[in-house]
């Protein structure tokens, strides 16, 4: 049977009130985003007065049957508990770890449609949208320094048995009321890779290979390898390179997920070399080892996250984040890559691709609900704009959503985890990524 594909959620009145599993209730305010399937509003928890727009909280609505946000409350039901991350902090002597505060999820109904939210901390712009500012890249400093911020990150969640499997300048957040601070959003994607502390094992699959963000997803994740923590670190390191250099040597590929993989492993077999020579006078110094440390990891073992920050803070201390363009002795980089960072010119613009997830039917049941399709493992994420039926614009008679009972957000005991998510094989930065990227070389 085919998949059955998902469309954006249509806006919910202005004004609705939304009540949590713990029946706290929340008015949602303006739409403030969009991504993939849902919809993000400005929320509040002071229902009697319309929403403020310097509120610190924002909700995130999807259809009840699509399944990225139901993904994504998982890991912060099971992994990204407050009390498990403040303990962790403590034991770490860490005093910021950038993963978004979850307030509360459940689900709603409007006009009998069904949905489901889930409450977060309002974060600012993106590092991508900086990047695109900057030329496409940042100052070596900022570069380093953003790499041991998402090392604390991914060693908390690698701890709780999860990867991110999406790690890009599009998911990296600044703060909402402090931009020195930057978070790792969207786990729409994490993967439960150690469930209940036991290893999946290694296994090459050919009809899930070249899964993920073309430009940055592991070699692993090329021969359908499911992710890791491993992966996660060659797919930070990939990203760092690339805020640093502003090009890789396979961006003229993506078209073509084979050469792509091939180019990432001649890269990561001549290392040094391969990544010293994209820079001038060595500056990528830090990224090579960085790099030549996850060659040597083991597909199960675990990384020496302390070392490969050491790798990262070896220039010295790292002072305060400077997102600033950078200079422009530091931006230039040999011919030969500005060359290779060249679209070609008789390919067509790819399509922008989303991701999805699979999910089993046990863990819906943990949450309390129904389990979303089953089928809907490959479909592609629509990434144009959904525009309201006029049946909808009744539901502004009623600005009160009706709540819908079992939505738990009680800790999981499952066994079975579904399997890593299917990724159209094309890149999933998009022809406006590149176009933008273009115009700087």
């Amino acid at each position: 049977m085919a998949p059955k594909k998902y469309t954006a959620a249509r806006p919910l009145p202005d004004g609705c009130i939304l009540t949590d599993s713990e029946k706290k209730n929340w008015r949602i305010g303006k739409i403030i985003g969009k991504g993939g399937f849902g919809l993000i509003y400005l929320a509040s928890l002071d229902v009697n007065v319309p929403v403020r727009d310097d509120t610190d909280f924002v909700i995130k609505v999807e259809y009840h049957e699509n399944g990225p946000l139901f993904s994504e409350l998982k890991f912060y039901q099971r992994a990204a508990k407050q009390d498990t991350m403040n303990k962790w902090k403590k034991s770490k002597h860490k005093e910021f770890l950038g993963i978004p505060t979850y307030w509360g999820s459940g689900l709603a109904e409007n006009n009998g449609t069904r949905y489901r939210f889930m409450v977060m901390d309002r974060l600012g712009t993106d590092l991508q949208k900086v990047l695109m500012e900057n030329g496409g890249q940042l100052r070596k400093p900022a570069v380093l320094q953003l790499g041991v911020l998402m090392l604390d990150v991914l060693e908390y969640i690698h701890d709780n048995e999860y990867v991110h499997a999406d790690i890009k300048a599009a998911n990296l957040l600044l703060g909402h009321r402090d931009p020195s601070k930057v978070y790792l959003a969207d786990y729409g994607l994490s993967y439960r890779y150690c469930p209940n502390g036991e290893h999946k094992e290694y296994k090459e699959n050919p009809k899930k290979g070249h899964n993920g963000t073309i430009e940055y997803t592991s070699i692993d994740a090329h021969k359908g390898v499911a992710a890791s923590r491993r992966g996660d670190l060659e797919v930070l390191g990939y990203c760092l390179l690339h805020w640093q250099c502003g090009t890789l040597p396979w961006l003229s590929s993506l078209r073509n997920p084979a050469e792509v993989q091939e180019a990432k492993a001649k890269l990561m077999s001549n290392l040094p070399d391969s990544v010293l020579n994209m820079s001038i006078s060595g500056s990528s110094m830090e990224i090579a080892r960085f790099l030549s440390s996850v060659k040597n990891l083991g597909y199960n073992e675990k990384p020496d996250y302390q070392a490969f920050r050491m790798i990262l803070s070896a220039a010295g201390p790292l002072g305060p984040l400077d997102l600033s363009r950078p200079r422009a002795l530091e931006m230039a980089r040999p011919t030969t890559q500005r060359a290779a960072s060249q679209p070609k010119t008789t390919d067509k613009k790819p399509a922008r691709s989303k991701p999805v997830v699979s999910v089993e039917e046990d863990d819906e049941e943990e949450l309390g609900g129904s389990t979303p399709n089953k089928d809907w493992s490959k479909t592609k994420r629509e990434t144009h704009k959904q525009r309201p039926k006029k049946g909808d614009m009744a539901a502004k008679r009623s600005t009160r959503q009706r709540s819908m009972p079992n939505e738990s957000d009680e800790d999981f005991s499952d066994e079975d985890e579904p399997v890593p998510p299917r990724v159209h094989p094309r890149t999933r930065a998009g022809a406006r990524h590149r176009q933008e990227h273009e115009q700087f070389l």
